[in-house]
């Protein structure tokens, strides 16, 4: 019989990658979304399939990490042998907004779920193993290299509900016997990042900006350095690190650091522009605590998983401008039919990035 995977947080970039990756080998994948008045569901509609059509390997369920009687109600119902922890309320900035919902998401969600784990495993005696997305953040001002033996020091409400969440699965793993492994994924980047995220704030405006829809691109921090990976390289260690005999942690990153600046300079530089005549800073956008240097070492991931990235620097930032240009022109073709250009692109202008 195939595998069975429950996935929270299927509609996020990397929930639609992961979710690519089980299809290929064969899984029956099933992930929850949370209740909506819009469709919020893009990113994976390309392997949706109505579940009463023969053969769907991919089924949605609703429900959400602040809601304990939903996540035990899907367990029962999905009987999964392994199970992705992706949701979050992940973005760092608006973390120091909404710091309570972010804390009862990521960190109290990710206890609600184990806990749901535990009764299901209590009650069918079922081996389910227990993949916990984590963070580069919960390093934040930590020396680098940073590795598994690296001291957290997370500067962010976001970077501290997933050190609490990667505790609570060691706590689990320990107590319990459980097979539970902690992902500390270092940036990953693609063309289905949300677009007030940095990176994709950056290739949006450029495809925007070239098209003639956009003036100007305000930014924070240019010289924060990041450990920059592509998000489809990422998810195949996450399910590596399911597939090995015993849990264990594991960094995954690419071992080099760019600066958002570079980031800039290449994206603008590769659509043939000067940054330099639109790029502007916004302290808005600056953290109350940044973190200025994160660089990854995968060396255990490496070597234990077998795993390493397969896309460059230079070709995710190529990936995402040429996916982003691609947009910006048909968004400028709607403009001048007559349509009302939409506002998405312009959404990372009005919301802390």
């Amino acid at each position: 019989m195939a595998k069975r995977a429950l996935i929270t947080g299927v509609t996020g970039q990397d929930g639609s990658y992961l979710s690519e990756l089980l299809l290929s080998k064969g899984y029956e994948v099933h992930g929850i979304v949370r209740r909506a008045s819009l469709f919020n569901t893009d990113r994976i509609d390309h392997i949706y399939h109505d579940p009463h059509v023969a053969g769907a390997k991919l089924q949605l369920h609703y429900g959400d990490l602040t809601d304990a009687s939903a996540l035990r109600t899907i367990l029962e119902k999905v009987e999964p042998d392994e199970i992705y922890n992706l949701g979050a309320q992940s973005h760092v900035k608006v973390s120091f907004d909404v710091p309570e919902y972010t804390g009862e998401a990521v960190g109290m969600g990710t206890l609600r779920l184990l806990e749901a784990m535990r009764g299901y495993i209590g009650r069918t005696g079922k081996g389910v193993r227990f993949y916990q997305a984590g963070s580069s953040e919960m390093f934040g001002a930590a020396k680098p290299p940073q590795s598994e033996a690296t001291p957290f020091y997370p500067r962010s409400p976001y970077a501290v509900a997933k050190v609490a969440a990667h505790w609570y699965g060691v706590n689990y793993r320990e107590a319990y016997g459980y097979f539970i492994s902690n992902g500390i994924l270092f940036n990953h980047e693609s063309p289905r990042r949300g677009e007030t995220f940095v990176t994709r704030k950056i290739t949006r405006a450029v495809g925007r900006i070239k098209s003639g829809l956009q003036e100007k691109l305000y930014l924070g921090n240019l010289d924060a350095k990041r450990d920059w990976g592509f998000a489809g390289d990422y998810v195949e260690a996450m399910w590596l690190m399911l597939q090995q005999e015993k849990p264990d942690d594991y960094v995954v990153a690419t071992g080099e650091a760019h600066s958002v600046k570079e980031f800039v300079e290449l994206a603008f530089d590769y659509a043939g522009l000067d940054w330099q005549k639109y790029v502007e800073l916004d302290p808005r956008y600056l953290r109350p605590t940044e973190v200025d240097y994160l660089l990854g070492d995968p060396s255990k991931s490496r070597n234990a998983l077998n795993w390493q990235p397969k896309t460059s620097f230079k070709g995710l930032v190529t990936m995402m401008v040429e996916h982003d240009l691609e947009l910006a022109r048909g968004e400028a073709a709607m403009h001048e039919a007559g349509f009302s250009a939409t506002s998405r692109g312009n959404a990372s202008q009005r919301l802390s990035g």
